[in-house]
């Protein structure tokens, strides 16, 4: 069993420096996001050692604020709290995979993002 997953087990659900956290933020509304929700999902699965979150931008006001997205599906990942990407991808599953696969690599460096997705991972903290 992946430490990550011994964490979550055990009910520990504070973001962890080594664990990335991915998420989607889309819209109900959206049929590209309605398409590409069970491409996220396969992808969740297949990673145990990340978290992986879904947000609709109008559900889940509360919690990603007043953000503007440029397009659907944008993501936010996160090694810990630190923010390693943000943006509109392609939705297609290689795609993703490869991104987050690039993204595992130790080294990376922060990225800018605004306020509202910087917060996430304390945010979502408590659901996870």
């Amino acid at each position: 069993m992946s430490a990550a997953r011994e964490r979550r087990d055990a009910g520990y659900h504070a973001p962890v420096q080594d664990e990335l956290l991915v998420v989607c933020l889309c819209a109900a509304w959206c049929k590209t996001c309605t398409e590409f929700r069970a491409t996220f999902d396969k992808l969740a699965r297949s990673d145990e050692a990340a978290k992986f979150v879904w947000l609709d931008v109008e559900d889940d006001s509360a919690l990603v604020g007043d953000i503007e997205i440029e397009n659907f599906p944008t993501l936010a990942v996160f090694r810990g709290a630190k923010p390693l990407f943000y943006g509109v991808t392609m939705p297609q599953e290689g795609v993703v995979a490869r991104t987050l696969a690039s993204l595992k690599q130790e080294d990376r460096d922060a990225v800018a993002v605004p306020q509202e997705i910087a917060s996430l991972p304390e945010t979502l903290g408590a659901r996870l």
